[in-house]
């Protein structure tokens, strides 16, 4: 058992019977009353997010949630294949727990996975990863007030925006948090 105050971003706490996840939290000491803590809760399982205040000092109930660096093998039908770099173990993890990392998933990509008594429970992919366009149209400069952008298809699959003058084959840092562009990657 822990309590409200020690909570902290990535923490996971099992409420009512279910997982969720610490995306933010806020320390609230008013002018007046008592102490509380409002936090930002994603569930583990189903993905969805809600906003939760606790009072402070009160007891709340973490889960043990082991994080361990994992190596992205390959796909295999709906499930991912992960492996664990120290022992060489094996995880195979199903696509909905993958959910949208795979956008950003390359083979022989490292990962981070979070495991509650043996259930992979999330993927944590690095802020940011380098990835190949594969396909954009040219860009063309025309008459316009602001800076322009286009789609472009990177070697994953996944489209984002891009500025006009990326082209193709062009290697580009990509946020994994939202999927935006964040700049070009010279080699």
């Amino acid at each position: 058992m822990a309590t409200t105050n020690d909570i902290k971003n990535g923490t996971v706490l099992k409420l009512e019977g279910q997982l969720w996840n610490i995306i933010e939290f806020q320390h609230v000491k008013p002018g007046k009353g008592g102490a509380f803590v409002r936090t930002k809760m994603r569930n583990v399982m189903s993905g969805k997010v809600v906003d939760k205040t606790f009072n402070a000092g009160l007891k709340i109930e973490t889960a043990t949630v082991d994080r361990r660096d994992y190596q992205y093998l390959y796909q295999d039908g709906a499930d991912f294949v992960f492996m664990d770099t120290t022992d060489f173990d094996q995880l195979t993890v199903p696509g909905a727990t993958v959910g949208d990392a795979t956008n950003f998933m390359l083979e022989n990509q490292m990962v981070n996975i979070a495991i509650h008594e043996g259930n992979p429970l999330y993927i944590e992919l690095p802020p940011s990863v380098v990835l190949e366009i594969t396909y954009t149209e040219p860009g063309l400069q025309g008459d316009r007030s602001s800076a322009g952008t286009k789609p472009a298809t990177l070697e994953t699959g996944y489209e984002i925006q891009v500025p006009l003058f990326v082209e193709n084959n062009t290697k580009v840092k990509v946020d994994t948090r939202d999927g935006s562009y964040l700049g070009r990657v010279n080699d």
